[in-house]
């Protein structure tokens, strides 16, 4: 597999346009012909993945095709198309958690009251299969700047928004340059307070977390990066050298991971990803259970599984090293907290709290407030 992939890093498509690779090293695999020459796809499978590609881009970068140690692994899953994808199940939605619902204006999702989401750009580095956002991601560039200045107008017009999430897509696939310019108008902005990144780019793509990208990301607001990983095979020697620059860079990060069955849904695998992230200085912040997006019924495990392996986490880890697990409510309800209850009430009205060895303890809890 690592034979077939050339180092370097694909370039910002034109506006309007999905990015290619550049000219010269960067081999991206896009093509179901290019998965079955890496071993990575079954030959056997080819016509049925051309049906799945007509439907959901594909793209694995060079940094993921070498993590990969064997086919069918826990990184490997998560980018190589499968015909399971072409199984679309009833409750599966092209929009699962209401991004076009929640639309003031092109780009901009104003779900909750104090921040937006800030859709950049629908291009990424990669194609997760599972991604909640499949149906759109790839189809275009960066964000047009007549939408972008209209969804800046809207934020800049909405004092209760405090934050803004930049997405995608990736934001961090976007040149320094357009990445500059969006957050000096973003700076500009009084009653903003912080700047969020969701990106996969430190992983994926480490070698784009350059010195150019970095100072464009410098602001006077606050700038945190939410960095989506789902396995600790991922976090290679050059994610976490991408990892430090950041850190060195005084950014915050945080982590989001998916829960997916077969790749991640057991503790031993997440107990390794959330020590590693740790490890990277990279707080974990939610355990997303998997979205209802078209085709990816393959990646869902139920609820009371993760219940139970969020339970097996707390026995075995930090709080700081525990993230949140977390359903989308389809629709744009917005995230609630799903992970196990720690509190039953006993008969006589008192509490009974679960430790984390599942032991009962009664707590007793005042009726009214004291004072």
């Amino acid at each position: 597999m690592k034979d077939l992939i050339k180092d370097s890093a694909p370039t910002e498509a034109p506006q309007g346009q999905a990015a290619e690779p550049s000219g010269g090293q960067a081999r991206a695999l896009t093509t179901p012909a290019q998965f079955v020459a890496a071993g990575l796809a079954d030959p056997v499978d080819a016509a049925a993945l051309g049906q799945v590609a007509a439907e959901f881009k594909l793209r694995m970068s060079p940094e993921m095709a070498r993590a990969v140690a064997a086919p069918g692994d826990g990184v490997a899953r998560q980018f190589v198309p499968e015909v399971a994808e072409l199984t679309i199940r009833p409750e599966e939605l092209a929009d699962p958690i209401g991004d076009d619902a929640h639309a003031p204006v092109p780009g901009l999702t104003h779900r909750y009251p104090d921040r937006v989401i800030l859709h950049a750009t629908k291009t990424c580095e990669v194609y997760c299969r599972f991604c909640f956002r499949r149906e759109v991601v790839g189809e275009e560039g960066a964000l047009p700047e007549a939408e972008m200045a209209a969804a800046l107008d809207y934020v800049a017009a909405t004092p209760a928004v405090r934050e803004v999430i930049l997405t995608g897509g990736d934001p961090l696939t976007l040149s320094p340059r357009r990445l500059a310019s969006v957050m000096a108008r973003l700076g500009a902005i009084p009653h903003l307070d912080v700047i969020r990144f969701h990106t996969r780019v430190p992983v994926v793509a480490p070698e784009k977390v350059t010195p150019d990208l970095l100072a464009a990301m410098e602001s006077d607001k606050a700038v945190w990066l939410v960095v989506h990983t789902n396995h600790a095979q991922e976090l290679t020697e050059a994610a976490q050298a991408a990892l430090r620059r950041l850190v060195a860079a005084g950014i915050p990060l945080l982590s989001q991971t998916v829960l997916l069955r077969g790749i991640n849904d057991d503790p031993d695998t997440l107990e390794a990803l959330f020590r590693a992230l740790i490890r990277a200085k990279v707080k974990p912040y939610y355990l997303h259970h998997c979205d209802l997006a078209k085709g990816t019924g393959h990646f869902r495990t139920t609820i009371a599984r993760g219940q139970a392996i969020m339970t097996a986490l707390r026995a075995r880890l930090s709080g700081m090293a525990l993230p949140a697990y977390v359903l989308d409510i389809p629709g744009g309800y917005g995230k609630v907290p799903i992970g196990p209850d720690y509190l039953l009430r006993a008969a006589d009205g008192l509490w009974q709290v679960r430790d984390p060895k599942g032991d009962l303890h009664r707590y007793a809890d005042p009726s009214a407030p004291l004072g």
